[in-house]
């Protein structure tokens, strides 16, 4: 397959692309989360999706909202439910880090990509600060101009030029 990625023991499931659109991401953090066996064979075949995902502390403890897996084809059709909420594995010493954190600011946590770290699966999640739409225009600037110089120098090698 040649769209896994590869890096350091990691092959990358799925991606949030639409939290690094949304959200400046400040801090990182890995976590396990609590599956079903179904569940896993349906991450290994990449049916899950992470868009409007979110993680919730609620009792000292985190959980992530809206991660759609969709139900392996050979499980029971009414076994587990596809968006339920998931329970993460973090350290107690990270889980009141997040805590203090978000207490502070408005901020939020969002899931950025699912991925396998051997046989576990794990979630990137991140604390992130939501974007201005002044932000976003700023980003989608900054993004056309890269665009525009790589496609200039581009054509300036295709003539020859130095």
């Amino acid at each position: 397959m040649k769209d896994k990625k590869k890096d350091s023991g990691r092959i990358l499931i799925s991606q949030n692309k639409k939290a690094f659109k949304d959200y400046f991401i400040l801090d990182k953090y890995e976590a396990g989360m609590v599956l079903a066996g179904c569940e896993v064979k349906s991450i290994r075949e990449r049916k899950i999706n992470l868009k409007d995902s979110y993680a919730r502390i609620k009792n000292g403890e985190i959980y992530v909202h809206n991660i759609h897996i969709s139900p392996y084809i050979n499980s029971r059709p009414d076994e587990i439910k596809p968006a339920r909420v998931r329970k993460l594995l973090l350290h107690r010493r990270e889980i009141t880090k997040i805590t203090g954190k978000m207490a502070d600011k408005s901020l939020t946590l969002v899931p950025l990509s699912v991925y396998f770290s051997g046989s576990h699966v794990k979630v990137e999640i991140a604390l992130a600060k939501g974007k201005l739409k002044s932000d976003k225009r700023r980003d989608i600037e900054k993004k056309e101009s890269e665009l525009e110089v790589r496609r200039a120098l581009k054509i300036r090698k295709k003539a020859g030029k130095p």
